[in-house]
């Protein structure tokens, strides 16, 4: 083959070839993506708190309470120890006699007031208005006065107030004077000879001061009695006034009433006619 055939060759060989490739068109490749990823929402889970930035509060202590204290039981004061105690209203001229044998207590009345007052009363004609006031409010008395009238005579002249008490216990009885003249220093009106006579206490002495010592000791019982210097047969004389008595020698004739027809209303034990705190 010449020179000239075989560049004809050559030539016609890449007219061919440049044929071919514009007549056949070769796809263009698509660009290389990644494959799509799949979302998929996570699972929900719970908030979780985010920690505050301010500080942690500390929780308050709850308070303990305290035991109420217990109060403790006042001790009893005491007393100073028992010692002689007297009482006297008495001064001269307290002492008034009974003008008649039935004006015991009109005259008691008088010496009643003549121990709390500076005014003296020892006139008859005077006695003789106290005893028919007496008189004159005591109910069933046989005719007389009775304690519930000497006692409504002392009340309503202002001495009271005084009430009638009857204690069957002799010693009681004593002790029982002495409480009320020592709270109102005033004398007790005393029934003597079983309700049948009319006798004052003025004073008293003791072992212990009734005020202060309960458990008190009556030693001696000062007494005026208007049947004075006379005294009587069946219950001995009269002491003379103002005279200081020892229990047993008072309760020789302050002897407990007995049941009567009269004045039946009166209790049948000591009978006290009492100043009571008005």
């Amino acid at each position: 083959m010449t020179a000239r055939a075989l560049r004809l060759l050559l030539a016609l060989g890449f007219v061919l070839a440049a044929c071919s490739a514009s007549a056949v068109e070769r796809p263009t490749p698509e660009p290389m993506t990644a494959p799509p990823i799949a979302v998929v929402d996570p699972p929900r889970t719970a908030p979780t708190a985010t920690p505050s930035a301010s500080p942690v509060a500390t929780p308050r202590p709850t308070p303990t309470p305290s035991a109420t204290p217990t109060p403790s039981a006042t001790p009893a004061p005491t007393l100073p120890p028992p010692s002689a105690f007297a009482l006297d209203l008495y001064e001269d001229g307290d002492f008034v006699p009974q003008h008649t044998f039935e004006w015991c207590v009109g005259a008691s009345i008088q010496m009643a007031h003549n121990l709390v007052s500076g005014e003296k009363r020892a006139s008859r004609e005077d006695q003789a208005a106290l005893w028919e006031l007496a008189r004159s409010h005591s109910v069933d008395s046989f005719n007389g006065a009775n304690p519930r009238g000497w006692a409504a005579a002392l009340n309503e002249i202002g001495l009271g107030p005084y009430e009638v008490v009857s204690i069957p216990d002799y010693d009681e009885a004593v002790r029982a004077a002495a409480a009320a003249m020592r709270a109102t220093e005033r004398p007790v009106g005393l029934v003597m000879w079983r309700g049948r006579h009319a006798w004052v206490m003025s004073g008293f002495e003791s072992i212990g001061d009734p005020a202060v010592h309960p458990d008190f000791e009556v030693t001696g019982i000062r007494v005026l009695d208007p049947l004075f210097p006379h005294g009587s047969g069946a219950w001995g004389s009269s002491p003379q006034p103002n005279s200081l008595l020892t229990p047993d020698e008072l309760a020789g004739q302050f002897v407990a009433r007995e049941a009567r027809r009269w004045s039946s209303d009166l209790g049948t034990g000591h009978l006290l006619v009492l100043p009571a705190s008005g």
